[in-house]
């Protein structure tokens, strides 16, 4: 391979290629610790769109597969490596290329941090919604490629409804450019959203064209603690069916509280019989947000403790709690956490389903998730130096999947399929779907030269 990794070299630079294993190691895998992963070849840093063209198809020259990866924040092994492959990391493209203020849209490199994208357009009076609970580490090339979620979705949706166009790098080495810059066009397929989503299996993308929202208004937030999840899942539904949309509805099971509650060492109200905690905000701004919360709390009547606040500190400190709880796990050992969705009005079944789970394999199971949009990430507490823990871990995965698709959901909500889920999604979509899935896969990349077995 001494030939591609000159070429390499020539295609970026010698330091934008890393060949030291102690170093790749670090390039391997993702966050999902049950996926395979191999060793690469090579892991290489290109810095714009021509550089990975000449990557592409130096390694379709060799016969070598390519993983594009981004910061490695994903939770399916979407960019985990296998054996002998070059790992084609975008962080380096990280370029906001245009804020456009009159056409509310921006131009942004892969390699953009979600959270410094933010940043940048709210100096503007502008507003770009996709905010998953990684968005100050994760890069909008991995939000793209996952069709990323975030807990603003209920009101703004996931990152496919943020996207105008995609500039993608093909397995020949040519360039796509998908989409547009007006607001509405039907012209030819929708491409831009077949590449969303598609997990780096069909090309690397170079740039995105993104929409842009009006900044909105500070949020005010309520707090709602039950002492079943049942009625904390009657109030949710009955919220939808009130037509209330809030720009955040999370909910947090008795486990996640306990657990963000001593690793922040800090109560968060919800008191010790609480057995889920219902946190909403609205930035809709003065009357109507006050109106839209005043319905929620009226709505949580059976509620033990209902607490509504316009501060925004204190907001932002709920929402600190919220986005604590993987972290706040590893109090008790390791997190495998999963990536349900349901249908709204099932998802108290969900949770009671994960604690029949966790009584059954012995392991701590944790539920937080997006409420607004059935969402939820079951969350298994394990030691992964224990064989017999790693095994119930693996089971327990799986078996909420199962209990997923018996309540009417989907096997992944925001995470993707990547090399966790292969299974799961053929169970979902059934034969027809994995075959047109694989002609999609075979018409674009016929030498199934990017990111071999991910999805399927």
């Amino acid at each position: 391979m001494e030939s591609l990794l000159a070429e390499l070299r020539t295609a970026v630079g010698d330091s934008g290629v890393l060949t030291d294993a102690d170093v790749t190691a670090s390039y391997q895998r993702d966050m999902m610790p049950l996926a395979p992963h191999g060793s690469p070849l090579a892991v290489v840093f290109p810095l714009n769109t021509e550089q990975v063209q000449a990557v592409v198809r130096a390694c379709a020259s060799h016969q070598v597969p390519i993983v594009p990866r981004g910061a490695g924040s994903g939770l399916s092994g979407a960019a985990n490596a296998i054996e002998g492959c070059v790992v084609l990391v975008t962080t380096k493209m990280d370029a906001i290329v245009e804020i456009d203020t009159d056409n509310r849209l921006a131009v942004v490199e892969p390699g953009v941090v979600n959270l410094d994208l933010r940043g940048a357009v709210e100096k503007h009076g502008l507003f770009y919604p996709p905010d998953p609970s990684s968005y100050d580490w994760c890069t909008i090339g991995g939000n793209l490629s996952t069709n990323a979620g975030g807990l603003c979705c209920v009101k703004y949706g996931v990152t496919t409804d943020s996207v105008l166009g995609l500039e993608v790098v093909l397995a020949d080495g040519e360039v796509l450019r998908t989409g547009r810059r007006t607001v509405k066009g039907v012209a030819g397929y929708d491409l831009t959203k077949l590449f969303i989503g598609s997990e780096g299996t069909l090309g690397v993308i170079t740039k995105a064209t993104l929409a842009l929202k009006p900044l909105p208004q500070a949020p005010a937030t309520l707090v709602a603690a039950f002492s079943s999840t049942a009625t904390a899942g009657a109030a949710v539904s009955r919220i939808v069916r009130e037509g209330l949309v809030p720009s955040l509805m999370e909910i947090m099971d008795r486990t996640s509280i306990e657990a963000v509650e001593q690793y922040l060492k800090t109560e968060l109200g919800a008191g010790p019989g609480c057995a889920a905690l219902l946190i909403c905000q609205s930035d809709a701004g003065g009357e109507q947000a006050r109106h839209e919360l005043q319905k929620i709390e009226e709505i949580c009547l059976e509620a033990d403790l209902v607490y509504a606040t316009h501060d925004v500190n204190e907001g932002r400190d709920l929402l600190t709690a919220r986005r604590a709880v993987l972290t706040a796990l590893e109090i008790y050992g390791s997190w495998l956490t999963d990536d349900v969705c349901v249908p709204r009005t099932r998802i108290a079944e969900l949770i009671q389903g994960c604690e029949d789970i966790s009584a059954e394999v012995g392991l701590k199971i944790a539920v937080v998730g997006h409420a607004g949009d059935g969402n939820m990430h079951p969350t298994i507490v394990y030691d992964p130096t224990d064989a017999d823990q790693f095994a119930r871990a693996q089971k327990a995965f799986d078996d909420i999947l199962a209990v997923g698709l018996a309540l009417g959901g989907t096997v992944t909500g925001e995470h993707g399929i990547g090399k966790i889920k292969r299974e799961w999604l053929a169970k979902e979509i059934g034969p027809v779907g994995l075959r047109v899935h694989r002609e999609i896969k075979r018409a674009l990349d016929p030498e199934n030269l990017f990111n071999p077995g991910s999805m399927f």
